[in-house]
């Protein structure tokens, strides 16, 4: 199989093999229109299996959403078909609008203005709490 190098973009590696549809989904990649390649379980030394993410057009993205869904994702900066910046992603301490409260007594739900922001609370769970309410919230990728 042959993809392509890309001029200027972003190329999202180590993602664990199967979760590239959610990193689409939740970056809203549907939505941009420049070309948008999606490798699913390429072969890889370190992982077994990985997929990788290209996107051929310089865009900001949002780190916590995507160390949020995966945090041993690396995200590659590309400008002039070459790697001019490598970022390695961490667990967020603090979601700021990428999960929302599953409390149905939570300010949040009655106030829809409200930030829905969770905060960190066991990095080894994974498990966030809701700054309101307090409502625990596991990782679900």
């Amino acid at each position: 199989m042959n993809i392509d190098s890309i001029q200027n973009g972003v190329v999202l590696d180590h993602i664990q093999a199967g979760k590239s549809m959610d990193i689409y989904k939740y970056l809203h990649l549907d939505e941009l229109d420049c070309q948008v390649a999606i490798i699913k379980n390429a072969r890889s030394e370190h992982m077994g299996r990985k997929d990788i993410i290209k996107i051929d057009y310089p865009l900001d993205l949002d780190l916590d959403v995507l160390g949020y869904i995966d945090s041993n994702i690396t995200v590659n900066i590309i400008r002039d078909g070459k790697r001019v910046e490598k970022k390695h992603l961490e667990l967020p301490h603090k979601l700021v609008n990428v999960i929302h409260c599953k409390n149905p007594r939570c300010i949040t739900v009655s106030e829809s203005q409200l930030d829905a922001i969770f905060l960190l609370s066991d990095p080894a769970k994974h498990t966030y709490r809701c700054a309101y309410c307090e409502t625990a919230i596991d990782k679900k990728f």
